[in-house]
């Protein structure tokens, strides 16, 4: 079997591929798995830029097929001095808590968002190197959701954007869906799973 390291400390993204990547005989160990820390600069411009950055770390460390991925966020009509990308949590410098989180954002909701709701879209970059050192990128966005102006009284401790975000398709704040709702809002990531194949 293929191994490919997820530059990641987190559990739970480490995972995000792990399924559809061992339909193909790849198995995805996090850095967790391997018992190495990687102390990362991300100072690229955008969501790729950091991926490389988390990538080529990677596989500077492990000699093993690596792969790096961050994510940006994005605002309609919000403008872009305003909009968060890659600073979702950092605002004027300064780190937000969960509750100045969620109260900053609502107070774009209010001045940009129509009717209390405001659109919202991911943007993510993906780097993959394989075992010889190539390395290749890939980009896509997820669109299916929007922010609204009142919070859901369900918190999920480190990520609040939860609590004022919601699923276009079912009307449903992101703290409050049920494993019902989950198959009503799954999104098919196998366009990326296929690019991390084909670039291992």
């Amino acid at each position: 079997m293929k191994k490919i390291v997820f530059a990641t400390g987190n559990a739970t993204k480490s995972k995000r591929f792990s399924e559809g990547l061992n339909n193909y005989g790849i198995e995805v160990l996090s850095l967790k798995d391997l018992g190495i820390e990687l102390d990362v600069n991300e100072d690229g411009r955008d969501a790729i830029e950091n991926a490389l950055i988390k990538a080529r770390a990677c596989y500077n460390k492990t000699k093993m097929p690596s792969m790096g991925m961050d994510d940006s966020l994005y605002l309609e009509n919000v403008p872009d001095n305003a909009q968060p990308g890659l600073f979702v949590r950092r605002v004027n410098g300064k780190t937000l808590n969960d509750e100045e989180m969620i109260n900053h954002y609502i107070g774009l909701v209010n001045k940009y968002g129509v009717n209390g709701r405001l659109n919202c879209k991911w943007v993510y970059g993906l780097a993959v190197i394989d075992a010889n050192g190539k390395e290749s990128t890939y980009t896509w966005c997820k669109d299916d959701f929007y922010m609204v102006n009142t919070a859901s009284t369900i918190v999920n401790v480190g990520y609040p954007l939860n609590s004022i975000s919601k699923y276009k398709v079912i009307d449903k704040y992101f703290t409050e869906i049920t494993d019902k709702d989950k198959e009503l809002i799954k999104y098919d990531e196998s366009h990326v799973v296929d690019f991390i194949k084909n670039n291992i």
